[in-house]
C-alpha cells in the first residue's frame, strides 16, 4: 500500500530578493508541511523578516517561485492595532459578511486568547501582552492555513512572554495552521517549534527536527544540546557569552558612591 503525499502548506523555489547592489536572500528552497511549526533564526540583517514579508505577499520585487495558503495572516512585533478602533473592530477589521456574523467570530477568537469581555475597550488601556493577544485574534478569526510570527513576543517582559509561549502552543495545536516564526531567541525556538533553520547570510545554514516531545523543559539535556549547536551555529560563544551576563560582586565600602 503505497503512503498518501501530502502537498506541502508552503513552497519556495530559487527565491531571491536584492536591495540595489546587495542580495538579501540568495535562492532559498523551502518547504513547510501543513500543520508544521517552524522557527527561522539569523542574525540582524539575515533577511529573516523579508523572507517572512515575501511570504505574506508584502514583497512584489522577490523573485523566483512562491505557493502559500490564500488563508493566511501575520503577527508582527508591533500589535498595530488602530487606536480609534475597540479592540471588537480591530480583530474583525477586512473580514467579509455581515457585521453580526463577523462581530460573533471576533468575540469568539477574543475568548480564545483570553480576551473575553475586553470587546469595547480602546487600545490604549490594553497591556503589551493583551495588546498580542488582540493581534493574536485579528490573525486566527481568519482562520488561516498558514501563521506568520514575526517576532511576536520580542517587546514582552520575560514572564509575559513564557504566558504567551504557552497561548501559542495551545491555538497551534487547536487549529493546526502551518507556522513560520521568526525569532532571534534560541530558547524560544527549541521550545516551541517542530524544526529550526538558520539564516546567515541569505541562504540556509541549519535546518534542525527537534524531536523533543511536550512538555519541553529548558533544562531537558536534549534541548540544551539543540541550543548549544544553535548558538555555535549562529556564532555565540555560550563560554563568553556566560561570562558576559556573569553578575558582579557588591562593591566595598571604599567602592561605593559618595552622596
Amino acid at each position: 500500500m503505497s503512503a498518501v503525499l501530502t502537498a506541502p502548506a508552503v513552497s519556495v523555489r530559487g527565491v531571491r530578493r536584492t536591495f540595489g547592489e546587495r542580495e538579501v536572500l540568495r535562492g532559498l528552497e523551502l518547504d513547510l508541511q501543513p500543520g508544521e511549526f517552524v522557527a527561522l533564526l539569523g542574525r540582524s540583517g539575515s533577511g529573516k523578516s523579508t523572507l517572512l514579508r515575501a511570504l505574506a505577499g508584502l514583497d512584489p520585487a522577490v523573485e523566483g517561485e512562491i505557493t502559500v495558503p490564500v488563508a493566511r495572516s501575520v503577527v508582527f512585533q508591533d500589535p498595530r492595532l488602530l487606536p480609534w478602533a475597540s479592540i471588537l473592530d480591530n480583530v474583525v477589521l477586512g473580514l467579509d459578511g455581515r457585521r453580526s456574523a463577523t462581530a460573533a467570530a471576533g468575540r469568539a477568537a477574543l475568548d480564545e486568547v483570553g480576551l473575553a469581555g475586553h470587546e469595547g475597550d480602546w487600545p490604549k488601556t490594553l497591556s503589551g501582552g493583551e495588546a498580542q493577544r488582540a493581534a493574536l485574534a485579528r490573525a486566527l478569526v481568519r482562520s488561516p492555513k498558514l501563521l506568520l510570527l514575526d517576532e511576536p513576543f520580542g517587546a514582552l517582559d520575560a514572564l509575559t512572554r513564557i504566558r504567551m509561549h504557552a497561548l501559542v502552543q495551545q491555538l497551534h495545536a487547536r487549529h493546526q495552521p502551518a507556522v513560520l516564526l521568526v525569532t532571534h531567541d534560541v530558547d524560544e525556538a527549541v521550545l516551541l517549534a517542530d524544526r529550526v533553520i538558520v539564516l546567515t547570510d541569505g541562504r540556509f545554514s541549519l535546518d534542525l527536527p527537534v524531536d523533543v516531545p511536550g512538555p519541553r523543559l529548558r533544562s531537558d539535556p536534549q534541548i540544551l544540546a539543540l541550543r548549544s549547536r544553535l548558538l555555535a551555529e549562529l556564532g555565540v560563544d555560550e563560554a563568553a557569552e556566560g561570562a558576559h551576563q556573569t553578575v558582579p560582586p557588591p562593591p566595598t565600602p571604599s567602592q561605593e558612591p559618595q552622596p
